[in-house]
């Protein structure tokens, strides 16, 4: 398993349910944070940014009662490790700067993938377009 990969299931491992509940009371101002990411090297990231703030969203408010809380705290290790402005590539170096949110946002969609396909086919979103394969 690649490291980033242990990364996101270390960092997911530490999420507790008082954090879910902090990351949902500070989600409408990271969507809108997210939404203003201008990273072309990276045309998914927003729309997975966005999607993964939906999935904590329906979960945490009982929208969405199936997703298993694995999946759950990697989705919420992802937006909270992509909100963070200094973390493994500074995100002020410009567009390499997101990389590495890129990276983690990826590999929590890959480890959970069956759970997230779940979620998006329930609530009728395009799967494809989140993970690139369209």
């Amino acid at each position: 398993m690649s490291e980033i990969a242990n990364y996101v299931m270390h960092g997911a491992a530490q999420v507790t349910p008082a954090m879910v509940e902090k990351v949902l009371r500070n989600l409408p101002i990271w969507k809108v944070e997210f939404s203003q990411i201008h990273a072309p090297a990276f045309p998914h990231l927003v729309d997975q940014l966005e999607f993964l703030a939906d999935v904590v969203e329906d979960a945490a408010e009982g929208a969405y009662k199936e997703l298993p809380f694995h999946a759950l705290s990697a989705a919420v290790f992802a937006l909270t490790y992509a909100h963070r402005k200094n973390d493994i590539i500074p995100d002020s170096i410009g567009e390499m700067g997101r990389a590495d949110d890129s990276s983690v946002v990826r590999a929590a969609l890959i480890l959970h993938e069956r759970a997230f396909e779940q979620y998006a086919e329930k609530m009728d979103f395009d799967w494809n377009r989140i993970t690139s394969k369209a």
